[in-house]
């Protein structure tokens, strides 16, 4: 009855599963021409303003597209205007490499923006906001890298930090959701509101990534995946990342998406649950790691339903109320499933040991 339950399971929650649409190398189509942003006036010496420069190598490229390459130093930019992405480029920071927001009061700004356009690749270096020199008082739209209604996105190799709202945010514009997003082996840390959110968005695939730290301002999670009503979001794939130290929750998921998997991530110390989903449908939590968080290392709540919870490591979880490292507290100190869900499969998963 439980292999056939999970095989109706797979079959209704993730459609899009046996098509392996994700890839952590996916293929983007780039432009041959190579432009160095200090041959368009950038200085990287920590105290210049080169968002113009960046903008200018980027805008020089012809209409094919091509790479703009950023050498090693501190390259200070105003993220209220933004470095704006264009179709078929490539960023790349080498080694060394640093872009560093200069402090500003409004609510609303991004280091870099890729905003309708294809075929987009941020690759390398490092991404640091102005949360802690922050002139303003509210908003927690202050973002890293911006992707709104883009298609065929790669943010590879990057750490971006300390941003006043989100080091990633991935959603539609215009209600033109992003599709086919891939993030690989990024590191978001230290940021306000969350490290990662997901908007409305089709085929995202975050993969080799760490979300840690995040606090400052609600939710404070890892990762977000919450459309509300902008739009639906779906196949999103989350595999072999970590989500540690977060203030929130490690992952935490909302109503209108579907196809959601979640295999393989480590979830450690972070102060919520490792995984909350609150009224979110057709999710795959598999094979995953939670241990010393907060609250439970997987909580189902609300109208969650056909989804599945099985094969997952999960011990040690509830540390706000009681001791990390000892057994007792009964199986709910590692999953719950609240009475309002439906079409749960809850299957093979290492629990703490009970008294």
């Amino acid at each position: 009855m439980i292999a056939a339950a999970s095989l109706s399971l797979s079959a209704v929650a993730l459609p899009a599963a046996a098509a392996s649409w994700w890839s952590a190398n996916p293929s983007i189509s780039i432009g041959s021409t190579t432009i160095n942003v200090r041959n368009k006036g950038a200085l990287g010496n920590g105290t210049h303003d080169d968002t113009a420069a960046f903008q200018a190598a980027i805008d020089a490229l012809p209409q094919s597209g091509g790479t703009v390459t950023v050498p090693a130093g501190r390259y200070m930019i105003n993220a209220v205007k933004s470095i704006r992405m264009r179709s078929h480029t490539r960023l790349l920071l080498q080694d060394g490499a640093e872009l560093r927001v200069i402090p500003n009061k409004e609510a609303w700004h991004y280091a870099i923006r890729a905003w309708g356009v294809n075929n987009v690749v941020i690759n390398g270096g490092k991404i640091v906001g102005e949360r802690a020199q922050h002139k303003g008082t509210t908003g927690e739209w202050g973002m890293g890298v911006s992707i709104l209604g883009s298609k065929n996105v790669l943010v590879k190799d990057v750490n971006v930090s300390q941003f006043w709202g989100d080091g990633l945010y991935v959603g539609a514009q215009r209600g033109t959701r992003s599709d086919y997003v891939t993030i690989n082996h990024v590191v978001s840390t230290g940021n306000r509101r969350q490290g990662l959110s997901i908007t409305p968005a089709a085929h995202v695939y975050v993969v080799n990534s760490t979300f840690s730290d995040t606090h400052g301002t609600l939710p404070q999670a890892g990762v977000d995946i919450e459309p509300q009503n902008e739009g639906k979001t779906e196949s999103i794939r989350l595999e072999n990342n970590t989500m540690t130290g977060n203030k929130g929750n490690g992952i935490e998921l909302h109503a209108n998406i579907s196809g959601i998997t979640i295999t393989r991530n480590q979830l450690t110390d972070n102060r919520g649950f490792g995984v909350l989903a609150v009224s979110a449908p057709y999710l795959t939590i598999n094979a995953n790691h939670a241990t010393r968080n907060g609250l439970a290392g997987v909580g189902l709540t609300g109208t969650t339903h056909h989804s599945g919870v099985l094969n997952n490591t999960l011990q040690y979880n509830s540390t706000n109320y009681m001791s990390p490292t000892k057994a007792g507290g009964g199986k709910a100190r590692d999953i719950q499933i609240g009475k309002s869900t439906y079409s749960i499969t809850n299957s093979n998963n290492t629990l703490s040991p009970t008294r």
